[in-house]
């Protein structure tokens, strides 16, 4: 029989379930977000000596409870901000090229999945290199209904890079436009 891993177990925090990462965290992991966004080079860095893979998946480790919280609390500004200019978004609704054209789909979706009395957990998470796969479920607090579901792939350059390229299978169950008090709740 395979063994079954924890996915979080060398990571800042666990996002795999609900209730499992302290308010002062997640404070902490806010500010590293906006800190990595910051680090963003203009120009996406070449692997090699100077910035290898090793270093790009180590980064991508820091990275993901951050891009966790950010998702959580809305942060719409911090989750743009892990995008390159020119990322490419493949998905049922795209191919989206740059940021403008999913820029308003995106947003409801983080609205619905951001909503109060819904939380948002990725209880698989894989990293290789540049690589970043996971799968993620919101569900919602009262009922433990699930709201919607995704797998996805981001490929990171590490803090330097950000994601240029982000794949994702995304199913929503209950609703697939936000209300506009929510889409009001997303920073941007």
């Amino acid at each position: 029989m395979i063994k079954r891993i924890n996915y979080y177990k060398e990571l800042a925090a666990d996002y795999s379930r609900p209730g499992l990462v302290a308010d002062d965290v997640k404070q902490k992991l806010i500010q590293q977000g906006e800190k990595f966004v910051q680090m963003k080079e203009a120009v996406i860095p070449q692997i090699g000596n100077d910035y290898p893979l090793e270093q790009i998946e180590q980064e991508n480790k820091e990275w993901w409870p951050t891009h966790c919280e950010a998702l959580r609390q809305g942060r719409g500004d911090i989750l743009t901000g892990e995008y390159r200019h020119d990322l490419v978004y493949f998905c049922q609704d795209g191919p989206f090229y740059g940021l403008e054209e999913q820029k308003e789909r995106e947003q409801h979706w983080w609205a619905l999945i951001a909503q109060p009395h819904v939380t948002m957990c990725w209880p698989i998470v894989q990293f290789w290199g540049e690589f970043v796969h996971f799968e993620w479920k919101c569900e919602d607090d009262e009922t433990n209904e699930t709201l919607a579901k995704g797998m996805v792939c981001w490929v990171r350059r590490g803090h330097r890079g950000g994601c240029y390229f982000k794949s994702e299978q995304l199913t929503f169950y209950r609703d697939v436009f936000a209300a506009p008090e929510l889409v009001k709740l997303i920073t941007l």
